[in-house]
């Protein structure tokens, strides 16, 4: 009888043990997704600014030199991350591949015109610079127009700061969150021991001597759920990297080592404080308290 009563609390224990380790890995790996994001944002916005191209068309009548040039001094530009000359022929054909026909037999004749466009680096992709840009280029004679997307670029500019204010307000509320979960994990871990914590009290054991064990199991068991959290997020940033290598993911190296030794902190900490809390308040109980 004895011997099955052991081995349902010891079944009884593992799974406890089970319950909090899977806990702290899932809100750190979840807590590391929001992370890799904020670490990133500039990344990612850097991208999305640089797919926003500037074309500039050309007159009918420009000259070869001139539009080499005009190539030439793009490619130099501070602001420019590369230019590239596309003639109306090719235009044309790019046009035909993605409309699935050859709308020229119908026309007649090849209404597009030369033009080069330009890829702008992520800091000058703002209202104000990119129509200083497209002024001083629309000033020359052989110029016929200058065009990029002004309301995606307004859009940019209105909604940056505010998405990255609300990103850090989320990543701070979800931390908070995740100490809440952890802190519950660890609390349930610990009430299922306060029959043992009250004896070892009552035999004369001091509250330090009864809490350290507590608190070295915890610990342990939240550097497990660390490190399961952190094999969880470098596997999802090792994917996103395969699939989308030129978001540049992996460049950040120093960044993302920091984060996982943020994720094991947290989970080191978080356990530590737990538990010295959660113990303590069990030795501070009157046995009768122990039942309710």
């Amino acid at each position: 009888m004895a011997t099955s009563f052991e081995k349902y609390q010891k079944r009884r224990l593992i799974s406890s043990y089970f319950s909090v380790v899977i806990s702290i890995s899932l809100v750190l790996f979840l807590l590391g997704l929001l992370g890799l994001f904020v670490i990133n944002s500039n990344q990612l916005s850097r991208y999305f600014k640089e797919q926003i191209p500037l074309s500039i068309y050309l007159k009918d009548n420009a000259k070869e030199v001139e539009i080499n040039q005009l190539k030439q001094s793009l490619e130099m530009a501070e602001y420019t991350k590369s230019a590239t000359y596309v003639s109306k022929e090719e235009a044309a054909e790019q046009h035909s591949e993605a409309i699935g026909e050859d709308y020229l037999e119908f026309l007649g004749y090849n209404p597009l015109q030369n033009s080069i466009d330009v890829e702008l680096l992520a800091e000058f992709v703002s209202s104000d610079k990119l129509k200083e840009i497209a002024n001083e280029i629309s000033a020359k004679d052989f110029v016929e127009e200058v065009e990029y997307d002004e309301v995606l670029v307004e859009l940019f500019d209105k909604n940056i700061k505010v998405i990255s204010f609300w990103v850090l307000v989320f990543s701070a509320l979800f931390l908070v969150i995740a100490v809440l979960l952890i802190n519950s994990s660890i609390r349930l871990s610990v009430y299922s021991k306060r029959f043992t914590i009250k004896t070892m009290q009552m035999v004369g054991a001091t509250k330090r001597f009864i809490r350290r064990p507590f608190i070295w199991k915890s610990m342990r068991l939240g550097i497990l759920g660390s490190f399961l959290a952190m094999i969880g997020v470098a596997a999802v940033l090792f994917f996103l990297d395969k699939e989308w290598p030129q978001l540049g993911l992996m460049d950040n190296t120093v960044l993302v080592a920091g984060l996982f030794v943020f994720l094991l902190v947290v989970g080191v900490v978080i356990t530590w404080i737990s538990t010295f809390f959660a113990t303590q308040r069990f030795l501070n109980l009157r046995t009768d308290e122990l039942y309710y």
